[in-house]
């Protein structure tokens, strides 16, 4: 029998993710800037994720975010979109901003986090989700999933670089936001699959310069499509069938060495207080997905633990209990990566 040294076992990985780790999608019920960021600082220190504040502005709902600086969309005070069909132009130069009016919540966590060393997570609107927005406000899906990619880009670039500026050493975890993702089984989002992992793809290409990447959604969707445009990390909701419909795709990806943010507390009912109920929930889509052909280490040791969405809608009182629930069970699975690490390395 081989001896592990069990804290070698957990040892941040190259990619700068420890098994168990505890983040959050988002957006927080926060009003005042300096207190989210405090909040996320001290409920999930090892990956604190930078927040917004949709209730504190419109502007920091995830859409208004994303299409700030896009020419011919203009965000209104309330976040909704107005589309100039005549001026949208893929082709056209995007310059983002990211100032009190729309990034508060991001700003002061990186004036309170400065000069962290440790890994960040943060997150931007996917360009599937951005797209449907702008057909939403009128452009053609094939002018609107262009003009969305490269808002994407150039917020994701932008995002990196401002960041970077005030946490040099910091590793970076990025996720695209992509709520949207849930139209693809009803064949809702008007293009092809292939089209979809383009758009993906050319999202996370520029991030991938400067940082591990996710791609976040909180309902079902076909999980092949956002590994195959190169996702590390693929954010999910807990729920028995939706991974059954998805068990080849998380295989395929945990092979890849691909991780899973499994989001372990729901936010779209009641959060309860009992975690080992949240646990056995886990524990049986791990055994359905083993029973699938998933393998039972990677499982556990490519694992993160997540809230299922943001915690917007939540009061401040609730989205600390989420982070609560979620840090108890991200401790049963660490203990069980250690103990997996420990078997296979026997």
């Amino acid at each position: 029998m081989t001896n592990v040294d069990p804290v070698a076992a957990l040892r941040v990985t190259p990619e700068a993710l420890r098994p168990g780790a505890v983040t959050s999608i988002g957006s927080l019920p926060h009003r005042d800037p300096d207190s989210a960021a405090a909040f996320v600082l001290r409920h999930h220190p090892d990956l604190p994720a930078a927040p917004q504040l949709p209730r504190r502005s419109p502007l920091e709902g995830m859409v208004a975010q994303g299409a700030r600086g896009i020419p011919g969309v203009t965000v209104g005070a309330d976040g909704t979109l107005a589309v100039d069909v005549d001026v949208l132009d893929p082709s056209a130069p995007i310059r983002p901003t990211f100032d009190g009016a729309s990034h508060a919540g991001l700003l002061a966590f990186l004036s309170l986090a400065a000069q962290r060393t440790e890994p960040v997570k943060l997150q931007l609107t996917g360009p599937i989700t951005l797209g449907l927005a702008l057909i939403e406000a009128g452009a053609a899906p094939e002018v609107a999933y262009r003009v969305a990619a490269a808002a994407v880009r150039a917020e994701g670039a932008a995002l990196l670089a401002h960041c970077r500026r005030r946490l040099p050493e910091a590793p970076f975890l990025v996720f695209l936001d992509e709520p949207g993702l849930v139209r693809v089984a009803d064949g809702g989002l008007g293009i092809e699959p292939e089209v979809t992992v383009d758009v993906l793809s050319s999202a996370l290409a520029v991030l991938e310069e400067d940082a591990i990447t996710g791609v976040h959604c909180c309902g079902p969707t076909d999980w092949r499509l956002a590994s195959a445009a190169g996702a590390t990390v693929l954010s999910l909701p807990v729920d028995l069938t939706s991974a059954l419909v998805s068990s080849s795709a998380l295989n395929g990806h945990l092979d890849r060495g691909g991780w899973i943010a499994w989001g372990v507390v729901p936010t779209h009912e009641p959060l309860g207080t009992d975690p080992d109920r949240l646990w056995r929930r886990l524990s049986s889509v791990w055994c359905e997905l083993v029973q699938a052909g998933c393998d039972p280490v990677q499982l556990r040791t490519q694992a993160l633990v997540t809230p299922a969405c943001g915690l917007a809608g939540h009061g401040v009182s609730q989205a600390a209990r989420a982070l609560r629930l979620a840090t108890t069970v991200a401790a049963r699975v660490t203990d069980q990566a250690v103990a997996a690490r420990l078997s296979a390395g026997a």
